[in-house]
Formats: structure tokens, sequence, C-alpha cells
């Protein structure tokens, strides 16, 4: 039986296995298990803690030899749950590329590695156009030039670690390098940095070369570099069309000024817990791109209405609006920002937000003015029942995408008047809705014309509901 089937038709049924099955074809026989590593082409490991040096050595070893075996990987994960510091990060960095010359993608957090490691791989590994990992203080980052094809970059920076004054020139007493700095265009289209201070004056360098960036992230940030000067920070920005800002609160207001006077084509922004009332006030009103469509907003004290007025009289092409948590927000303004996007609004979250509960008939009111959403998020708003709810999908009856995670008190109901006002739902997230029961899953299942995706408890999926997602090619997560 083993030999009716050609290795390229197998290949391609390994292709098309769920990940939950996929590995147990490797048991089957030594052909198998040969096909099954040559068909793989992601692979995701996390590694052990440190250990002395002699065990790391057999370990970089093992890895190794493992990695040989998938011949054909594209994509790399290696991390470890302990992150403590040791040499041997670096061997295992150099052994891992050398183990798989295709990669374009690779994440390596398994510890910081230094520069001399980071040069190795970028010859090892030339078709490399992604790249995670994570560094250590002072930092240098002229080895990026050395990726030619590399157009995501994320770093996670840490203290101690290597000497680079000895790797790359002697530093003053700032931590500035002293060598010839050079110039190099890069190809980066995305840059994400988690953990950078205003004392990084090493970043100085990358902010001025990254002139293609499309998306920045920052996170738990404190600076941007530069002693705290924003100078060569601005240099990158006037491209960016995606931001994410996550808990950078001493840096946000200087970030959205220098995104307002420079970004003309910003498309999406993010902003979760930093910034103040005014910075984003005046970012809003500022806003020098005519493309901005989507604002994703976890600001619990430092959002109010007037906010929402402002981007109903700036921000004329919003689409999608996304408010977390944010307790200053009443139900006249929300009410009047509906009014004055009603054409336009295509995308609503109100995540864990209390006016719901405060105001009655809040979410009626918002559906009359909002027909045509398609994707409504309300996760996580615990006392709001069904009647509330109810009473806008009889409204927004085009919804595609409906999200209603943790809503505890929303019962079979809901379920109910789902089916009968939403016809064109594709994806539904109703996990830890303590009152919708299994036989109200199955109804939805079983009758939902377009759906094509459902997040719900495994224990709440009958027989019957499984057989038919099966059937329809519906994802159930």
């Amino acid at each position: 039986m083993d030999s009716l089937l050609c290795d390229e038709l197998l290949i391609e049924i390994f292709h098309r296995l769920p990940p939950s099955s996929s590995s147990s074809v490797s048991l089957v026989s030594k052909r198998w298990l040969h096909l099954y590593r040559i068909s793989k082409t992601s692979l995701s490991l996390l590694l052990p803690p440190p250990q002395p040096q002699q065990q790391n050595s057999s370990l970089i070893l093992s890895i190794s030899t493992l990695l040989s075996l998938y011949p054909f990987l594209f994509s790399l994960s290696l991390s470890s749950s302990d992150s403590t510091y040791t040499a041997s990060f670096d061997h295992l960095l150099i052994s891992a590329s050398s183990s798989c010359p295709n990669l374009q993608h690779l994440r390596f957090l398994a510890g910081p590695v230094s520069s001399s490691s980071l040069f190795s791989l970028s010859s090892a590994c030339a078709h490399l156009s992604s790249l995670t990992i994570s560094l250590t203080r002072p930092l240098n980052f002229y080895w990026v030039a050395s990726f030619h094809s590399l157009k995501e970059l994320s770093l996670f920076i840490c203290n101690g670690g290597f000497n680079l004054v000895e790797e790359f020139g002697k530093f003053d007493r700032l931590g500035k390098c002293v060598i010839d700095e050079f110039d190099s265009e890069l190809q980066l289209e995305s840059l994400s940095v988690s953990g950078l201070g205003w004392w990084d004056v090493g970043m100085g360098w990358l902010w001025r070369n990254c002139q293609k960036l499309r998306k920045m992230q920052l996170r738990s940030c404190a600076g941007v570099g530069d002693g705290g000067s924003f100078s060569s920070f601005s240099k990158c920005l006037h491209g960016l069309q995606e931001v994410e800002l996550r808990s950078c609160r001493t840096i946000v207001d200087g970030v959205l000024l220098r995104l307002a006077e420079s970004c003309a084509h910003l498309t999406s922004l993010l902003v979760y817990d930093g910034g103040s009332r005014e910075g984003l006030l005046q970012f809003i009103n500022q806003c020098q791109s005519n493309s901005l469509h989507k604002l994703d907003l976890r600001l619990p004290l430092d959002l109010n209405n007037d906010h929402l007025l402002a981007m109903a009289a700036n921000l004329c092409n919003l689409s999608t609006l996304r408010l977390q948590n944010c307790c200053l927000v009443t139900g006249e303004g929300l009410k009047d920002f509906s009014i004055a996007v009603r054409n336009g609004l295509e995308e609503l979250a109100l995540i864990n937000c209390d006016v719901i509960d405060r105001v009655p008939g809040l979410l009626a009111t918002l559906g009359q003015y909002l027909k045509q959403l398609k994707n409504l998020d309300l996760s996580y708003n615990e006392m709001l029942i069904d009647k509330e709810f109810t009473s806008m999908l009889v409204s927004c009856r085009s919804l595609v995408d409906l999200k209603l995670r943790g809503c505890k008190r929303l019962t079979n109901s809901t379920m109910v008047s789902m089916l009968k006002s939403c016809n064109h739902l594709e994806s539904v997230d109703i996990m830890h809705c303590c009152g919708i029961e299994a036989e109200a899953v199955e109804l939805f299942v079983m009758n939902s014309p377009r759906l094509r995706r459902v997040k719900v408890e495994q224990s709440k999926l009958s027989d019957a509901a499984r057989t038919r997602a099966a059937s329809r090619f519906i994802e159930v997560v």
C-alpha cells in the first residue's frame, strides 16, 4: 500500500493536513518520516534553559543535526523559556543559519546576539526577508546593511551584553561611536522596537537610513534614542502608513506631533496606554494625512468626547474606530460621532466600554445611524444583555464580522436574533459567553448561510454542528 503513492503526491497530501494530525504521519514508516520532513517549510522550537558550557555545545550540535533534516525550511522560530545570557546564543544562531540556507523568516529569541553573529547570518541566509532578534546595549546597527533582502525587522532591546567598543571602535562618555559613520539606503519596510530608551545613541543611524518604512511599532519605549532628540527619528516618518504605539507614555505626544507634521500617507494608528489628552487632540486636529481610515485607541483616562468630535470634523475618511476601556466617553459623544460619520464608518469596536452599561438604549441609537457597519466588536462588556444588543442588530443587517467574546450575560436569544437579522455574517466570536448554550450554537451553525469561521468552546459544539461545519468548510476555533 505504501508504494502506491508517489513521493510528490504524498508531499502534497502532507501540505494539506491540519497541524493537529500532520505530525502523526511521521510514525507510519521511515519513508513517510523523510517525506514529512522535506515537506515542512516552517518549524518552531522551544529551547531548554541555558546549561553549563559542555551541555550547551551538545544542545547546539543536536539542533544543528535536527535542522539539517528539514532542507526546505523557509521559516524558523527559536525561543527559550529562560533568556539568561550566555555566549552560546551566538554559536546557536550561526549553527542554525548554516543548517537552513533557504530561510526567509527567522525569529530568534533564545537570547541576545552580537553584531558579529548577525554579519555571519547575513552571509549564510542571503534571502532572509524577516528577522526578529534581541540585542544588548550599547546598540549598533551597521550589520543591517548586510541584509540585502531584509524587509521586516523586529528588535527586543535589553541591558548588558557585548563590548561593542572592541568591535566597532571607541565610544565617548555618552556612548556615541566616534568611528566614521556611513549611510546606507536600507530596504526595510516594517520596523518593530521594544524596550528602547532615550539614552540609546546608536539608534540614530537606523532611523536616518530607514527611508522606505511603511510600518512602525514601538513597544514599552522610554525614548527614541539619540539622547532624547527626535531629529534622526523624524527622517524615517515620511512614507509611514501604519504606526503602533504600545505602553510608550513618555514619548507618545512627541511621536504624534511628528506624525501629524510629516506623515501624509498615514492610514492606520494604534495607541495603547500612553499619551495625553492634549497631545492626541493636537494630532487629530493637525494630521496632514487624508488617508487615515483606522484608529485603534486604548486610553482609559485620556480619551473623551472632544476627541470624538475632532475625529468627525477632521478625519473625513475614517472607516474604522476601535475603542477599549474608554471611561470618559459618554453616550452623547458616541451619538454625535455616529451622526457625523454615518456614511463612512464600516468597523466599530467598543471593548469593555462601560458607557454601554451606563446609557440604556445606546446601542439601538448607534445602530440606527451606522446601518452600513460590516465589523462590530463588543467584547468583554460583561453587563451587556440580550435586549440592548439585539436592538442594534435590527438596524445593522450588513454585518460580516461580529465579536462578542466575554459578554457573559448574553443568552440563546442573542443567537436567534443574529440568525434572523445578520444573513451576511461570515465570522463570529462567542468565546466565554456563559449564557449561550450548545443548542443555540448548533442552531446558528446549521442555518447561517455565509458562516465561514466561528470561535466557541469545543464543549458547546454538538456532533451535528461539527458535521455541518466540516461539510461547509467552516473553521471552528
